[in-house]
């Protein structure tokens, strides 16, 4: 695609429904005033210069406002040219009248392909930094959803008096540039924006257009793997790249028998270990693969892989062996390359070769990947003893992190189905494997930790049909290579913004940290299952009004509304004995202590519950008051235990308890504590944030409208 000026820019996006002012192109030494008056102009006019170096023209000098009529107009064009503007040509317009001034522009991502945006423009572009993303297609729902999500939306619905724009108008102007940008007359764009848009109340019009050409493989929705991969591949190859291409990896996660490629007979190396994790873990055939031994570490042993009559074939030798090996694993479904040393290293011929070696009908997990975790399965890739069989599931980018994800959470009373690592996700993706957990009857929420996707798309197709929760902790996402983008749109577009428009779309429910991850898929575990009462409110309950105060900022900042109680509420909790000496609001503080009345919480909770709903309660206690003010976990436990005898009685209502300052306990009672609340299905958290992150993540992913979304609003 060839550089286009605005004023062709302009000519294909009215085409498809977005209006433009009306204008005159003229040469660089044509006759300006003639040709404004062959249009039929009508002043105020706007000069401004067009040319391949003039990309951004207000920088350059290259734009005039305010001329009277053809002869000011030509006189503007003739001060351009003495000021040496490197103009090609000159475009004149109708002047539009004034207005809020909108940004929309789209930005090819390489993962996940076309990214709108749409913002506060013109001046307050970069001085406000006020833009909402989405990712395209979108439907008209997404748009009003966008400009709603503006901080200076105001500007837009009316302010002080002050008559809103015809909002009406802008959608449409927005959802015909997505309609323009899904067309094969901007194929292989790499940015686009019509900035500004000035819209009033008399509808919305475009006074200036920038288009930036892409490559011809963005054109052709190459992705990052398919660009390494020799095009002589052949069938198995599309197969393996085709991501609606229906897979099942129960062999992947329960293998009849596993093969482990590269241990050593003289020197213990990762083979080594993992051939000892498998003796531990896995009760069916284990073999090694060596060219000469008879067995290794007790495991017997094959010559090669062509050999293994297994399911699955983990790979622990140098990078440049890995194509050989892979070559004699014809008939074997699944083979892990833990090996590195490829596209994580720059190497992209290196990971081509170990694609092109790949046998039909075999998948690769990795490179650079630890392997797989499943108890039920006998899979494993860590050490020591495996947690017993449960309903979460994780695909990681880093087998570091997974581990620690998986004996954090092991140690916190969750218990996993399925594990897996992808590394560099050269054929085996985490939208494959989402795909097939979103269907796995054994796995009821799910968490990914994602650095680069491969193929964003697929990935969004697997988070809109995925039936069950899932959280996202993202890696490895910077801005910095937007830096040099051409357009206000490609400085605009973080990486990160991506990603949280990839959330809003799907219902994925993004994390920051490990914690969190963590701490999420503990609340999907314990309350997925639940289908709460109507409402968005939360109610926090517990001691200490200055916890209560801070509970609720930390709740304001993470989204998640309080909210009051009815006066009839109020009326019940005195005639409970409380609001003496405090305000009967939301947070509610009531007695927790040693001393108090451990039922107490239940009968307040109870009671507003019969006045007003809320989907979820979070109840409080201090640790360190327990035992200052007293020598035993019991009435800690016992305060427990009500709050887990809560929970089963109220099977429409989430609740969350947090312990705050259990550094303060003895030794053992957190977790007798964790272990207490998990028999009622409550989650534990050590702070107000994490159970902040995990209810906010519960109101994207468990909510109704989280599962699907379809085009039918448009």
């Amino acid at each position: 695609m060839a550089h286009l000026p605005e004023h062709e820019v302009k000519a294909l996006v009215s085409g498809f429904g977005v209006r433009v002012p009306r204008g005159v192109t003229v040469p660089v030494r044509g006759d300006a005033a003639a040709a404004v008056r062959g249009a039929e102009l009508a002043g105020p006019l706007v000069v401004k210069a067009y040319g391949a170096a003039l990309l951004h023209k207000s920088d350059a000098g290259a734009v005039s406002l305010g001329h009277a009529d053809a002869v000011a107009a030509a006189e503007a064009v003739a001060v351009m040219l003495e000021r040496g503007v490197p103009a090609e040509g000159f475009l004149i317009e109708e002047q539009a009248e004034a207005g809020v001034e909108v940004i929309i522009g789209a930005v090819r991502d390489p993962a996940f392909g076309p990214v709108l945006l749409v913002g506060l423009g013109g001046v307050l572009t970069e001085v406000m930094d006020d833009a909402a993303l989405r990712l395209l297609p979108v439907t008209e729902r997404d748009v009003r959803d966008m400009l709603d999500e503006l901080r200076g939306k105001a500007l837009l619905t009316g302010y002080r008096g002050r008559p809103g724009v015809d909002v009406d108008a802008l959608v449409k102007t927005v959802l015909a540039v997505a309609d323009a940008l899904a067309s094969p007359a901007f194929a292989g764009f790499a940015e686009f924006e019509l900035n500004p848009v000035i819209c009033s109340p008399s509808g919305a019009v475009a006074v200036d257009a920038r288009l930036v050409p892409g490559r011809r493989e963005d054109e052709e929705g190459t992705s990052h793997r398919a660009a390494a991969v020799p095009s002589e591949r052949g069938t198995r190859e599309t197969l393996a790249l085709d991501p609606h291409q229906k897979v099942t990896f129960n062999a992947l996660f329960a293998p009849r028998a596993v093969a482990v490629v590269g241990a050593s007979t003289r020197k213990p190396n990762f083979g080594n270990m993992f051939l000892g994790f498998y003796r531990k873990a896995f009760s069916g055939p284990v073999y090694a693969v060596h060219p000469t031994a008879s067995a290794i570490d007790g495991v017997p042993c094959v010559r090669s892989l062509a050999e293994a009559d297994v399911d699955y074939a983990l790979v622990a030798v140098p990078a440049a062996q890995c194509p050989d090996v892979l070559a004699q694993a014809a008939g074997i479904p699944f083979v892990q390359v833990m090996s590195g040393g490829f596209g994580e290293t720059g190497d992209t011929a290196a990971e081509a070769a170990l694609l092109a070696a790949l046998p039909p009908g075999t998948r690769l997990l990795g490179p650079n990947c630890m392997g797989v975790y499943s108890p039920a399965g006998g899979q494993t890739f860590l050490g020591g003893a495996q947690g017993p069989p449960g309903r979460v599931s994780v695909v990681s980018q880093s087998g570091g992190l997974a581990g620690e994800v998986v004996k954090v959470g092991e140690r916190r009373g969750l218990a996993y189905a399925k594990v897996a690592t992808v590394g560099n996700s050269l054929d085996v993706t985490p939208a494959d494997l989402l795909a097939y957990l979103g269907t796995d009857p054994e796995t009821s929420a799910i968490g990914l930790y994602l650095e680069d996707p491969r193929d964003g798309t697929a990935l969004r197709d697997a988070l809109t049909a995925c039936p069950k929760p899932v959280v996202a902790l993202v890696g490895g996402r910077s801005a910095q290579g937007r830096t040099a983008a051409a357009s206000h749109t490609g400085g605009m577009i973080g990486d990160g913004r991506v990603w949280h428009a990839l959330a809003r779309q799907t219902g994925l429910a993004l994390v920051s940290g490990q914690d969190d991850l963590v701490g999420v898929l503990d609340f999907f575990d314990q309350h997925g299952h639940r289908r709460v009462g109507e409402g968005d409110r939360l109610l926090v309950i517990g001691p200490s009004g200055g916890a209560s105060v801070l509970a609720a900022d930390t709740f304001d900042t993470a989204g998640v509304r309080l909210g009051g109680f009815p006066g009839e509420a109020r009326d019940d909790l005195r005639a409970l004995g409380l609001g003496a000496g405090t305000s009967l609001a939301n947070p509610l503080e009531i007695p927790v202590g040693p001393r108090a009345d451990p039922s107490l919480v239940a009968r307040a909770v109870t009671t507003i519950l019969a006045h007003a709903s809320y989907p979820d309660v979070l109840t409080h206690v201090n640790a360190q008051s327990f035992f200052t003010f007293g020598d035993s976990a019991e009435p800690l436990l016992a305060y427990t235990r009500a709050v887990a005898e809560l929970q089963g009685s109220l099977p429409h209502t989430r609740i969350t308890l947090v312990l705050r300052n259990g550094e303060c306990a003895p030794a053992g009672v957190e977790d007798a504590v964790r272990a207490a609340a998990r028999v009622g299905g409550v989650p534990l958290y050590r702070s107000m944030e994490a159970a902040a992150a995990a209810i906010a993540a519960a109101r994207t992913a468990l909510a109704p409208s989280a599962t699907t979304r379809t085009n039918g609003d448009r």
